[in-house]
């Protein structure tokens, strides 16, 4: 390796003119194998300040993290510095290094030490996390998380889109069957595939956790710890508090990733965020789980960078589920990759102008590094708790439905039963968000993606749950004729944000009255979390569709104890 100390000066052009004059004759084999700049003071006492970048020349790769062609970001590296070469003479070692670098068109941008960088610091992090750093509240939430994306789970394994699902992997050839799969006992699946199959189970029937901002955290990363928890060998299988460490650290590098941009904060319009930072997630949560070093964990963040991403055009359809399936299946594919020493750009999370990394999905991206854990560490889900969903739908429709129930209430009071034949006109006040304003939907994932529909049910049945969004409920009459009855605004004020909107229902009737019922914060969302009694509720319904009662009993126990559980696989194995 050689080194060139570089000084301030205002000697490039000449310098840089020269290089490219004698490329021609430059012979990089008499310098070995590599080659790098170094821009470190020659001073021994500014060491310290070595350097801020440096570059390695290889003409076995073909990465190119630069900005602009070649000649020209070379020309710019060298803009305001001078050569002082440590050995040979100048002419030959700055010609020899200009023309292997016209030669090899390869380029990795790396710093002196990891945690300079914005990737470094979050690598740095998923490897040194430890138990200790975990607080009472965190451990509570989410193990309250853990529960509830089990038992949405179990109760979308009964969903056609998760029979597709399922068989499909069942089709592929699998030498290595050994992981669960939700609601099915008797089948085992290769842990990448039940990862994959056990996500798909999770969204469903959308029923599953939202976040602020907006995504779905934990069916990006349970299925592929449950998976990952059955793959490795007797003896080495991690404990509970393995597992929810692990599990934090996915929700924790989503959440992390998300604050990089303010487009992250509202409702999407272009990507499906799980889709994104849920892959992310899994490959953070999978290296923990798998012990992975510092550099594995930056290869994992950048291997799955590369595997990330679904547009909101397939919301409401079958298509949707896929996404969090293939997030925790392709993050946990990503760390299985790094294990195995594949390498990715160790910069993914940092803003290189002109060579987008993981801001290719944001217009605004501004990364921020990700401090080492210490004993202050805080956890975001300690700022920002969960919003859990009291029935299966897009979290949108939440805040409808509970208007929609208040106003129902309001019309019982002053007609003494609900008449639809009363009402004249439905005035929906709403948040603009094209893909959950549907006037008529079809199916049932377009119901549970229509804040039409949603406000409708509720007026007619007084409530809403899984029977809601069955083919004979979306398609009866009077809910067509409550349809068309409806005309939707949007208030200034009520901003597609699940941190900020609200959702407003007016019954206008014939008589020229007017009853208005308006929700600001629904039961279950982070600001009105649901009690304990309420999960359990919901899970023990959810998982009835599928086991026994005393096998559900059992899994939360377990949930309740996993930080005291000798073997995290013990929870996969009662699904």
């Amino acid at each position: 390796m050689v080194y060139l100390t570089l000084q301030k000066s205002q000697k490039v052009l000449a310098t840089s003119r020269q290089l490219h004059k004698t490329a021609a004759h430059a012979s990089p084999s008499q310098f070995g194998s590599t080659v790098s700049f170094s821009s470190r003071c020659s001073e021994p006492s500014s060491v310290k300040k070595l350097s801020r970048r440096t570059l390695i020349f290889s003409s076995s790769s073909l990465l190119l993290s630069c900005v602009g062609s070649i000649e020209m970001y070379f020309t710019e590296l060298l803009r305001g510095v001078d050569f002082v070469p440590v050995s040979h003479g100048d002419d030959d070692i700055l010609s020899c290094v200009y023309k292997w670098f016209l030669d090899s068109w390869a380029l990795v941008v790396a710093r002196s030490t990891p945690e300079e960088t914005v990737t470094g610091s979050f690598a740095s992090f998923i490897h040194a996390v430890r138990p200790e750093h975990l607080s009472k509240t965190v451990c509570h939430r989410s193990k309250r998380m853990i529960l509830d994306s089990i038992g949405v789970g179990l109760v979308g394994s009964t969903t056609p889109v998760f029979d597709i699902a399922l068989q499909y992997c069942r089709e592929l050839y699998s030498p290595v069957a050994v992981s669960s799969v939700y609601g099915k006992p008797g089948v085992k699946l290769s842990p990448t595939l039940a990862a994959f199959t056990n996500g798909v189970a999770t969204h469903s029937m959308d029923f599953d956790d939202t976040w602020h901002p907006a995504t779905h955290p934990s069916g990006a990363v349970l299925p592929a710890l449950l998976a990952a928890s059955q793959m490795l060998p007797a003896g080495t299988k991690p404990n509970g508090m393995d597992f929810l460490l692990a599990f934090n650290v996915g929700l924790e590098v989503q959440g992390r990733l998300m604050h990089f941009s303010t487009e992250a904060h509202n409702i999407p319009r272009r990507f499906h965020p799980p889709s994104v930072v849920g892959t992310m997630g899994s490959a953070a949560a999978t290296a923990k789980l798998l012990s992975l070093s510092t550099a594995q964990c930056t290869h994992a963040l950048g291997i799955a960078a590369s595997l990330a991403g679904a547009p909101m055009a397939n919301a409401a359809t079958q298509a949707k589920p896929l996404h969090i399936g293939n997030a925790t299946r392709l993050g946990f594919e990503a760390a299985l990759l790094a294990a195995r020493g594949m390498e990715a750009n160790p910069l993914i999370l940092d803003e290189i102008p002109g060579c987008s990394g993981f801001s290719v999905f944001y217009g605004v991206y501004q990364p921020k590094p990700l401090s080492t854990p210490s004993e202050q560490h805080e956890f975001l889900l300690e700022k920002q708790d969960i919003a859990f969903k009291r029935f299966p739908a897009h979290l949108g429709m939440h805040w409808v439905v509970d208007a929609a129930l208040s106003v129902r209430n309001l019309f019982i009071n002053y007609a003494g039963s609900f008449s639809p034949s009363l009402i004249r006109t439905i005035v929906l006040k709403i948040p603009v968000s094209k893909y959950i304003n549907r006037p008529f939907p079809s199916s049932e994932h377009q119901a549970r993606h229509s804040f039409q529909f949603n406000a409708c049910a509720a007026l007619l049945d007084g409530e809403m749950g899984l029977s809601s969004f069955a083919e004979t409920s979306i398609h009866r009459q009077e809910l067509r004729e409550l349809l068309d009855k409806v005309v939707v605004e949007h208030p200034e004020d009520n901003v597609a944000n699940f941190d900020k909107m609200y959702g407003e229902v007016a019954l206008l009737l014939h008589s020229g009255d007017v009853l208005t019922g308006k929700c600001d914060t629904f039961y279950g969302h982070w600001r009105k979390p649901l009690s304990t009694e309420s999960l359990l509720k919901k899970f023990r319904s959810n998982a009835s569709h599928v086991l026994p009662e005393e096998k559900i009993e059992a899994i939360i126990t377990m949930v309740d104890n996993l930080e005291n559980l000798s073997d995290s696989s013990q929870l996969a194995c009662s699904l």
